[in-house]
């Protein structure tokens, strides 16, 4: 695996990016089951029940492997880790097919967990380390990309395949393990590291060659978690997760139930709401970018998402409501949540690099294990709270979670207003501004 000892330049930092971004995307779309659950559990016939209890055994074991990740991305390195383990998620994809029992799939959906965890561990810190300060919204955008497009590349190719192999889910692992075993080859030859050196700068733009950082003693974990600020973040974004985490995995399952739609139409209403969320996670972290405030619009998204999700919720039991009107709810929804999660990215990358830039994999690998850990809270109740007040009960019930985002921001480290220029601030920004086309991540040809 290429080590990188000097910053690269443009084209190979968004060739880099790019591969990192390719990494999430293969890392998420390994692990998408939603679109077949319903089929799922008629075929292994389990209960909803069941079925969460063993997605949640299965993630506990992932959670903990995630968080072993990110410490190990600190101290061997990003690549050396990402690079075997995609591979290793492609292999699961196809153990997949072999399941025909509840105990077979919770040991290889166990398997594939802790795979996962340990490989996405390593994907947000990479991004941090190639993306400057002037653009970094903007690259956790991307970021982004890889769990929001692997949700709607696995809804799409669900809602066009399925017809194809008469409803078979097995045939979903198929289509997941062949790609991304290909992907995960273009990735191995194209993606590189930075040395240990290079990763304990803080860079703001791209043409601000640093001084090398003087760190005489090791990075020490108990100087990230003795700041309030990272626990702010940490209680945050656990919260906002709820919602987030309930589509990702049940999203089809309650349109389907909710609205009494058959799985390929559900899959192609979650389609929706992805496409909204991939396009506004890039253009709120532009704005980001270019105001370099990221609090405002990630409150701002978050009041929005809480307000819309509470609407959804009122539109369950209702006769008159067509696909049409609930695909534009979703897409809405989608769109507000997506204005807030590359800010917040940002601002949780910022601040803890401001602690200490040697500890960026320990804090993502924090934020991966509280990924997994929401998400088993997420399996082990939604079966109960379903079955007792419906899946609008639950609905308000990650409205409540995510309003408790709101107070949480108020202790996040950064403005909440752009300061009034001065003249020397002046001089600078037309410089900044220069700077900021180049650091601003274009992993793709276009922006």
């Amino acid at each position: 695996m290429r080590e990188l000892d000097e910053y690269p330049t443009t084209g190979q930092r968004m060739r880099i990016l790019s591969m990192a971004v390719l990494a999430v995307l293969i890392a998420s779309y390994e692990g998408q089951i939603a679109p077949v659950v319903p089929l799922l559990l008629k075929d292994l016939h389990i209960t909803l029940s069941t079925y969460g209890a063993v997605s949640a055994a299965a993630l506990v074991a992932g959670a903990i492997a995630s968080a072993v990740g990110g410490r190990l991305t600190d101290t061997v390195g990003r690549v050396r880790l990402i690079v075997p383990l995609l591979m290793l998620t492609a292999v699961c994809c196809f153990l997949m097919t072999t399941v025909h029992s509840a105990g077979q799939l919770l040991t290889v959906r166990a398997v594939l967990s802790v795979v996962d965890g340990m490989a996405m561990a390593g994907t947000a810190p990479l991004v941090r380390d190639f993306s400057p300060r002037m653009g970094r919204a903007q690259a956790f955008g991307f970021w982004t990309w890889g769990p929001v497009g692997a949700s709607f590349l696995a809804a799409t190719v669900a809602s066009l395949t399925l017809p194809l192999f008469d409803d078979s889910w097995r045939s979903q692992f198929v289509i997941m393990g062949a790609v991304s075993l290909v992907l995960s080859v273009v990735i191995a030859f194209n993606i590189a590291d930075l040395s240990p050196e290079l990763r304990a700068r803080i860079l703001r733009t791209e043409q601000e060659a640093i001084s090398r950082a003087d760190h005489a003693t090791p990075p020490r974990v108990r100087d990230l978690f003795a700041q309030r600020t990272i626990w702010a973040h940490v209680v945050a974004i656990a919260c906002w997760l709820v919602l987030y985490i309930t589509l990702t995995l049940y999203g089809q399952t309650m349109l389907a139930d909710s609205f009494h739609l058959d799985a390929a139409t559900a899959s192609q209403v979650m389609s929706a709401f992805w496409v909204l969320n991939i396009l506004t996670l890039i253009v709120a972290g532009r704005v980001s970018d270019r105001l370099q405030l990221r609090k405002p619009l990630g409150t701002a998204g978050t009041l929005a998402a809480a307000l819309l999700t509470a609407y959804l919720a009122s539109l369950i039991g209702r006769e008159d409501v067509s696909h049409l009107h609930i695909a534009v709810t979703g897409a809405l929804l989608g769109g507000a949540m997506g204005c807030a999660y590359g800010p917040w990215m940002a601002n949780y990358s910022e601040n803890a690099e401001d602690i200490d830039p040697r500890l960026q994999g320990t804090a993502w690998g924090v934020f991966t294990f509280l990924t997994k850990g929401v998400a088993v809270v997420v399996l082990v109740l939604v079966p109960h709270v379903v079955e007792s007040h419906g899946w609008h009960g639950w609905l308000f019930i990650a409205v409540g979670c995510m309003a408790l985002f709101l107070p949480a921001s108020l202790l996040f480290r950064g403005p909440w207003r752009r300061p009034k220029p001065t003249p020397e601030s002046s001089s600078q920004s037309r410089t900044t501004t220069a700077e900021t086309s180049t650091a601003a991540v274009h992993p793709g040809p276009t922006d």
